[in-house]
C-alpha cells in the first residue's frame, strides 16, 4: 500500500508536535511553579518541603531491582549474552545499590 506524500507529512508532524506540546506544558509548569514559591516567600508562608531519602532509596531500589531483575531474565532468554542485556543489567545494579545504601544507612541511624 503507498502512501501519499501528505500522508506521510503528517505522520512525520505528529511527534514532533506533541514533544513541542508537552514542553510548553512543562515549561509553563515550572514558570508558575516558581511565581508561586517567590510569591509565599516574599509573603512569609513558605515551608521547606521535608524530603526522606531513606524512604525514596528503599522504593526507587526496589523498582529498579524489580525491572531490572525482569529485563535481564527476559533479555537473557530473547537474546542471550550480549550488549543488549546491559538494558536489564544496568538498571538492575542500580535498584542494588540503592537497597544496599538503604540498609547501610539504615543500621546507621539505630543504636
Amino acid at each position: 500500500m503507498n502512501q501519499s506524500t501528505a500522508a506521510q507529512i503528517i505522520i512525520s508532524i505528529i511527534p514532533i508536535v506533541g514533544i513541542v506540546m508537552g514542553a510548553v506544558v512543562i515549561f509553563f509548569y515550572l514558570l508558575w511553579n516558581h511565581k508561586r514559591k517567590m510569591l509565599l516567600i516574599q509573603t512569609g508562608h513558605y515551608t521547606r518541603p521535608e524530603f526522606d531519602l531513606l524512604s525514596f532509596s528503599l522504593l526507587t531500589g526496589l523498582l529498579l531491582a524489580g525491572v531490572g531483575l525482569a529485563l535481564t531474565i527476559f533479555l537473557s532468554i530473547a537474546l542471550g549474552a550480549g550488549f543488549g542485556l546491559l538494558g536489564g543489567i544496568i538498571p538492575l545494579a542500580l535498584g542494588i545499590g540503592l537497597l544496599a545504601y538503604y540498609t547501610i544507612r539504615r543500621r546507621d541511624r539505630t543504636p
